[in-house]
């Protein structure tokens, strides 16, 4: 195809691994402001893989702030809407950071690197947004440096049933032992890094961080040692697709600063017990006068597809879809949508305009894809 032989345009930044990308045939397209690949052969294809084999992102592009000091956990109690005090070392948590609103300025991975010095994974699109909001909210913590280290790592992601019997093929570190959302040091491939038991596709993998200048060894060698188990290499697209069968929310789509952590349907990384976060107030104040609307998960009832923006109705009330696809392992028409708090209830019936015509759906429970457990 004409536009992978094509360079980048100068606009756009680039991981580690974009001539490897395009040695490999991806497409690329310009995303959060970098050039990454949305497939390689197709969506369908790397998603299936990823469900039933394994699959390898690169994810370089996602941005690390890290907080450190003697007041390091004050500072990040504060700006993250999750209680970081319950995280030992080398374990991660799912976490927000807030609007004095309680909306979203962005959905973020803490990561407990040490007893005062924490890291925090953002999205690629919000890292300067991000880093200046930290530098703003923590200025009153007086041993707390927040520093920008999105430089210092290249991220890879190998996710699927045979992702840890690959990884495992090229470090020593025993990683049965790393349970979800706990990481570890060690080399893999013959390179330092950190190996996080985490990942973006509802099935169990590993994210690895190292240095940029070691990126592309550790793609080629966890490529090579996937074939016999026919991992593939895969694109954003199927990123996007398996994140939303697993139920995972996409931040600037599915919330933004419009949006509550709680008309999200993300409760639960709200840390109600600890003395005070950014937008705690607001929040408090909408769980006691109970909310207007909330982020359900639906499946279509009748044929068609409902994207980002398409509008729905229930219940005579206007709502609205955030995400949506038809997916290539559940082969149903699914998506996210802000519907009126009273329609949000699971077996809900509503309609969404699908190019100009209403086609009923149907709310049902998120996660919609749980994976097997062994």
């Amino acid at each position: 195809m004409k536009e992978l032989k094509e360079p980048p345009t100068s606009k756009l930044k680039l991981t580690p691994l974009n001539a490897a990308h395009r040695a490999l045939g991806a497409r690329m397209v310009p995303f959060g402001g970098w050039d990454m690949p949305v497939e390689y052969t197709s969506i369908t294809e790397e998603h299936l893989a990823v469900r039933t084999r394994a699959g390898l992102f690169d994810v370089s592009h996602m941005g690390e702030i890290e907080i450190a000091g003697k007041d390091a956990l004050a500072a990040v109690q504060q700006i993250c809407t999750n209680d970081a005090s319950r995280l030992s070392l080398a374990q991660a948590q799912y976490s927000a950071l807030t609007t004095d609103r309680g909306t979203f300025v962005d959905d973020v991975l803490v990561y407990r690197l040490g007893g005062n010095h924490f890291m925090l994974v953002v999205n690629a699109s919000n890292i300067e947004k991000d880093y200046h909001w930290i530098l703003d909210h923590t200025r009153d913590f007086g041993d707390a440096a927040a520093v920008n280290t999105s430089a210092r790592y290249a991220l890879l992601a190998i996710q699927g049933p045979a992702a840890l019997d690959i990884l495992q093929q090229l470090t020593s570190v025993e990683l049965h032992s790393i349970t979800y959302y706990w990481f570890a040091y060690g080399e893999v491939a013959g390179v330092r890094g950190m190996m996080s038991r985490t990942g973006y596709t509802g099935e169990d993998g590993f994210e690895v961080f190292v240095a940029p200048q070691a990126a592309e060894r550790l793609w080629n060698a966890i490529l090579e040692a996937g074939t016999s188990e026919g991992l593939l290499p895969a694109g954003l697209g199927a990123r996007d697709t398996l994140r939303l069968e697993a139920g995972m929310r996409l931040c600037g789509q599915d919330m933004d600063e419009t949006t509550t952590v709680l008309e999200a349907d993300l409760e639960w990384i709200v840390g109600w017990r600890k003395p005070d976060f950014t937008g705690r107030a607001a929040l408090e104040q909408q769980k006691r006068e109970g909310l207007s609307r909330k982020l359900v998960g639906f499946e279509l009832t009748a044929p068609g597809i409902a994207r980002h923006g398409y509008p729905a109705e229930a219940n005579g009330k206007p709502g609205i879809v955030t995400s949506g696809t038809q997916t290539p392992f559940l082969k149903k028409a699914i998506g996210f949508a802000y519907l009126p708090a009273e329609a949000a209830e699971p077996g809900m019936e509503f309609s969404i305009e699908i190019r100009g015509r209403r086609t009923p759906a149907r709310v049902v429970p998120a996660p919609f894809y749980k994976r097997p457990r062994s």
